[in-house]
């Protein structure tokens, strides 16, 4: 994150301070710092209700904030009007005007503000989002993914110094959607404005954004790259809402140099101290975390070959399902039911079917530790696009 200096030679960067939302007795978001430096790809994830889009809106200006201000760069922009901000805002819905072309929808906003000579700056501006050809053509004869390139043509033109994109690829098929993340991605790169992007899709915020900022019950949950939200989460929510993740109720046993020795279901398990945001005091419970594509499966009979030195549970195959790439197993051991494994199908071992006895195993450094007290299924209910 950049300092507040760099905030002011840039002038660029978004600062919340202090921001928060109340609807009467109900707290959309409660106050909340935070800054997206410029230049970057900005991501506020989270599940429907969790206050992301609220959170974009008192940027945006439409939304009043019931305290805090909002900067962009070292102007106050709290007070001001929508089309005061230099910002723009892309919606799910596209908003494009039907009966006008391309071109004349990439010019609207400059020929609003009454400039007269707009060619170039459309014609640069289509090529940008690789619609020059489509120019003539009116919205309804574009794909889904076309529209919405239009839509970001349109309010990039204004050279806004933030834009704001309120869950954009919502209504696009998955394949278009997948597509359509490394186009907005590369147009981010070429521009290099800031773009604060909203979505409830953890690998549509995994793919394009530079820093997810995770929210949960209008409070941001975890703030970091995508590759440390996911590999070390600090909270159950985090650690369940971005991919999935075991979680085995462990004791602390012991120190070992570097590491922690807890105990769990009988057995021992090695957890880095610098990978565990819990007390590690003798005694103390620690939930121990692992992802499913972390973790081997060896069958039983083949447990001699495991190297030492790996963190271990036996447990037994419940179910398998094959996805092609991959077979997710699901494990009961006496440390966790529902244990998860995915494995790749490399070299399938035909002995690995439900019922076999089977050893999980993986390096200690992909063990991760949390606070005990907290909820092991947080953010594990199903996300439903948020409407409001």
């Amino acid at each position: 994150m950049k300092t507040t200096d760099d905030t002011t030679a840039h002038g660029g960067d978004v600062r919340l301070t202090g921001i928060s939302k109340t609807y009467g007795a109900f707290t959309a978001v409660h106050p909340l710092d935070l800054t997206v430096p410029q230049g970057s790809f900005f991501a506020l994830l989270g599940a429907s209700g969790c206050g992301k889009t609220t959170t974009l809106r008192m940027i945006a200006g439409l939304e009043e904030p019931s305290a805090g201000t909002v900067h962009l760069g070292d102007q106050d922009v709290t007070a001001l009007p929508p089309y005061k901000r230099p910002v723009n805002t892309v919606f799910q819905s596209y908003a494009l005007f039907p009966h006008l072309d391309i071109f004349e929808n990439v010019a609207f906003g400059l020929r609003r503000r009454g400039i007269k000579s707009v060619k170039k700056q459309v014609e640069e501006m289509l090529e940008l989002v690789q619609l020059g050809e489509q120019a003539r053509k009116k919205p309804h004869q574009l794909s889904g993914g076309q529209q919405q390139r239009v839509a970001v043509a349109r309010a990039l033109i204004n050279h806004p110094r933030v834009l704001l994109l309120d869950e954009p690829l919502g209504a696009l098929d998955l394949k278009l959607r997948r597509q359509m993340q490394l186009e907005l991605k590369r147009i981010q790169t070429e521009v290099g404005i800031t773009f604060v992007h909203v979505t409830h899709d953890q690998e549509e915020a995994m793919t394009m954004a530079d820093t997810v900022a995770v929210m949960n019950a209008g409070r941001v949950e975890q703030l970091g790259p995508p590759t440390e939200l996911y590999e070390n989460p600090r909270t159950t929510f985090v650690a369940n809402f971005l991919g999935t993740s075991n979680f085995i109720e462990a004791e602390v046993d012991s120190r070992s140099g570097e590491d922690i020795v807890l105990k769990a279901g009988g057995g021992k398990l090695v957890l880095p101290r610098a990978r565990s945001s819990a007390a590690t005091t003798a005694g103390g419970k620690v939930l121990v975390g692992v992802r499913p594509e972390k973790i081997s499966l060896t069958h039983a009979d083949d447990a001699g070959e495991i190297p030492e030195g790996r963190n271990r549970i036996t447990g037994r195959i419940a179910d398998s399902s094959f996805i092609g790439v991959s077979t997710q197993f699901v494990v009961d051991s006496p440390v966790c039911t529902d244990f998860e494994v995915y494995v790749q199908n490399i070299d399938r071992d035909a002995r690995l079917v439900p019922g076999a006895e089977v050893v999980l195993h993986w390096n200690p450094a992909h063990t991760f530790g949390l606070d005990a007290a907290q909820d092991i299924d947080a953010g594990v209910e199903t996300v439903e696009e948020e409407v409001a």
